[in-house]
């Protein structure tokens, strides 16, 4: 698409904010509601002199974008959440060999295949704890159309940045609602590539860096294992090995939390000031909190609203000051309380409440008003 403004759902929003931060390949397999996005990028990969291959299956399809990241591009790859559940352990395995690539996750509501094309945000702790072993996931959590694209940009970003796999942890409203998306001229916003390793090494203890990465075919005595393994590559089941590993990408992921603190990417707020209560929400579930809480301020209700922008790594430090002085969290999200748990061990000193709905139904605001008004009652 040119830039200017265009009118379009989030799934084609997120298509084309990847291939404007330079993804030229895309393996994928039908799922809503992700298909927007698979269908798209069908479509104008070609159009870019990208590649776009449709697999047989989840599993094939974020093995395939491994090996094309390893190959020196940007890769995505986007499902629902039975094709997550089914990626979970090659994704374990890009966090391991530190491969830079794009998962988006548009929510359906589950569990099993649950409602098909209905929006859920049951996956939240999946994006967290899916894969086994220890991992630090950055996840990203769009919740308009303008966001899915900018969004789908941070997440190449920080996946260079941190040579890690990133999520865009989006759902079926913001999939498939459509809102004005304005595409930015070329080099507008910020586009971060990977630098290409040209220095040839003879032995494979030297080609495998920590932030650098050799690709396949240059002629890097190149080694990628999913076992335990030095900084090199080279497989070592020895502790101080697989320790250090995870104590690194552990250590990166408190660094990205600390970028997206800096870029304002972490959270947002609105009317925070002599709020008594605060709402806390994100992705299609914050839409109608928001109402709420203007609703609610323009009746003298001392309320104020957080957004979460990154679900993972979760913004603690920030939250903590946000919320030290209030009494009352509403957590408002589409599944039976996941997130209500993480604020409820932030702001401890607060009464956090969860403000669930499931079934494939986005709130509505008067619902959480009732619960403002029960709140600020207490």
């Amino acid at each position: 698409m040119k830039p200017g403004v265009h009118f379009v759902d989030g799934g084609t929003a997120c298509a084309e904010g990847a291939i404007y931060a330079g993804c030229r390949f895309f393996a994928g397999y039908p799922i809503t509601p992700a298909n927007s996005i698979v269908e798209h990028m069908a479509l104008r990969l070609p159009q870019v002199k990208g590649y776009y291959l449709q697999m047989e299956d989840e599993i094939a399809s974020i093995a395939a974008i491994i090996g094309a990241s390893w190959a020196g591009g940007k890769t995505m790859t986007a499902t629902s959440g039975p094709g997550f559940s089914l990626m979970q352990e090659n994704l374990g395995y890009a966090y391991h060999t530190e491969t830079p690539l794009v998962v988006v996750d548009a929510q359906r509501s589950g569990p099993s295949t649950g409602q098909a094309t209905m929006p859920g945000q049951q996956d939240i702790m999946q994006a967290r704890y899916g894969t086994h072993g220890d991992i630090a996931p950055i996840a990203f959590c769009p919740w308009s159309v303008q966001e899915m694209f900018n969004f789908t940009i941070h997440a190449f970003n920080y996946a260079e940045r941190f040579r890690t796999p990133t999520l865009i942890m989006t759902d079926g409203e913001v999939s498939y609602m459509r809102e004005p998306l304005k595409i930015p001229e070329s080099g507008e916003m910020e586009v971060i590539n990977r630098e290409k390793l040209t220095k040839k090494h003879p032995r494979p203890e030297e080609t495998f860096l920590r932030y650098e990465m050799p690709r396949f075919g240059d002629g890097h005595n190149l080694l990628v294992t999913g076992s335990a393994h030095r900084p090199t590559g080279v497989r070592d089941y020895s502790p101080q090995f697989l320790r250090a590993t995870i104590k690194w990408i552990f250590k990166k992921n408190q660094a990205a939390g600390a970028m997206l603190r800096k870029e304002k990417l972490d959270l947002e707020t609105f009317n925070l000031e002599g709020a008594d209560t605060i709402v806390l929400s994100f992705g299609a579930a914050a839409r109608p909190a928001y109402q709420a809480v203007q609703t609610a301020r323009e009746e003298g209700t001392a309320v104020g609203f957080i957004r979460l922008k990154t679900l993972w790594p979760l913004p603690e430090l920030h939250l903590s000051e946000l919320m030290k002085d209030v009494h009352h969290v509403l957590v408002v999200e589409m599944n039976m309380g996941m997130m209500v748990n993480e604020i409820a061990r932030v702001a401890c000193h607060a009464n956090v409440e969860s403000v669930p709905k499931v079934a494939g139904e986005v709130h509505h605001s008067n619902e959480i008003i009732k619960r403002i008004q029960e709140a600020d009652a207490a």
